[in-house]
């Protein structure tokens, strides 16, 4: 029982974490400083000079901007799912973990996955409504959904999003929190 009791804190734990970790993005994603890298520079090796592709070898890649919050907020999500998939994993993996541990480790992973589709799917029913970007953060009592919208969000905004959210997740409208982004 003491075991059990130990590997469900865990479980708890990694969640807890993973969600601190996206919150704080989240939260602090606009303060990251710029760096000097420029897009299509490339530097060589033991050189010290930079070198500039041709321009018709950088002319169809897509401009980034690397303060882009909704790229930043992204990764930090991602990075915080898969070490969260890969504590869970290690736990399933665990000889000494009895069923009740694996089970709930293994609802957890199932859990994590269908955050990740919900999320990707929210994102392009937003973008698709003609919103700049957006990024969703679904945790188990909520979700905070971040747009970028070109003219600023109204009530009619906002009413349009809570709706993608509802009809694809188990949210209710109150759960939803709809964020404009700088």
């Amino acid at each position: 029982m003491k075991k059990l009791w130990k590997k469900r804190v865990v479980i708890a734990s990694v969640l807890l974490l993973v969600g601190t970790a996206v919150y704080l993005n989240w939260r602090y994603a606009d303060q990251v400083e710029d760096s000097s890298r420029v897009l299509g520079e490339s530097t060589l090796v033991n050189a010290g000079e930079k070198v500039n592709q041709p321009a018709d070898q950088t002319a169809d890649l897509p401009t980034v901007d690397e303060n882009d919050y909704f790229a930043t907020a992204r990764l930090s999500r991602k990075q915080a799912r898969d070490t969260a998939i890969s504590m869970l994993q290690e736990a399933e993996t665990d000889k000494n973990a009895d069923a009740a541990t694996l089970n709930e480790a293994s609802q957890t992973l199932q859990v994590l996955a269908a955050y990740t589709v919900a999320e990707s799917q929210i994102e392009s029913l937003v973008t698709a409504k003609g919103y700049d970007d957006c990024v969703a953060f679904m945790g188990a009592e909520s979700i905070s959904v971040v747009v970028s919208a070109p003219d600023g969000l109204d009530v009619t905004d906002v009413a349009r999003i809570k709706d993608i959210v509802v009809s694809e997740t188990n949210y209710t409208p109150e759960q939803i929190k709809i964020v404009e982004a700088n």
